[in-house]
């Protein structure tokens, strides 16, 4: 019998053993996050209403956070680096089934679904959502290493990012200026740790995240998030 690894989360005293993958019933090469860092929080807003589609996504089973191995790994360190801090991650969504981004491309082409729109877009035009790359017909997240995070303080407070986690338009660039230099200092924060243990940022979104060394970079996966 294979023996389990194990993953230490110092800060918070935690221990967890990542299961054996042949007993799960996760694709070969996936883990659920929360066995590799159990500290972590998980808000899936694509399992909830509280996201641009206004209901939940198509293959949004159950509220876990699902990422490959090394994926999964490389986030346990930066967890232990923010622990340090008193501070951890948040996910908003982690890997991504192909069936949900056909979702939200067929709500992209519906002009008269608008119900979130001034949550998640009030500067832009529904129509432009495919030009502006905020909508397309695959996703990163689909390859099952690309993450969506914020940080949160020990009481699960999250921190000012200058911007919701989703929100279409400029001001969730990390680049931008306009938001208050607390926000441009926290996101300049997530950015180095991030970058500091194999994750790749998206210039047009403050929260997403991409392990620069991903195990199927040509793969989209769509099995249901369960």
């Amino acid at each position: 019998m294979k023996k389990s690894l194990l993953i230490i989360c110092f800060g918070f005293g935690l221990l967890s053993a990542i299961p054996d993958p042949q007993k799960t019933t996760l694709p070969k090469g996936f883990v659920y996050l929360s066995h590799v860092v159990p500290n972590i929080v998980v808000e899936l807003r694509y399992f909830s209403k509280e996201n641009f589609v206004a209901k939940r996504v198509n293959g949004y089973k159950k509220e876990v956070a699902i990422i490959s191995e090394p994926a999964a790994f490389a986030l346990s360190k930066v967890q232990i680096e923010l622990n340090k801090r008193h501070l951890r991650l948040k996910v908003f969504d982690a890997y991504r089934p192909q069936k949900a981004v056909d979702h939200f491309v067929r709500w992209a082409k519906n002009m008269t679904d608008t119900t979130h729109k001034h949550i998640y877009y009030p500067e832009v035009d529904k129509a432009d959502l495919f030009k502006l790359d905020y909508i397309a017909s695959k996703s990163g997240h689909t390859r099952g290493s690309t993450i969506d995070v914020t940080l949160v303080d020990s009481e699960n407070l999250e921190l000012d990012m200058g911007t919701p986690w989703d929100f279409f338009g400029t001001k969730s660039w990390p680049s931008d200026t306009t938001i208050s230099k607390v926000a441009q200092q926290n996101r300049t924060y997530l950015r180095e740790v991030m970058l500091a243990h194999g994750f790749v940022p998206y210039e047009k979104e403050w929260w997403h995240f991409t392990l620069k060394n991903e195990p199927f970079p040509d793969t989209y996966f769509d099995f249901n998030v369960k």
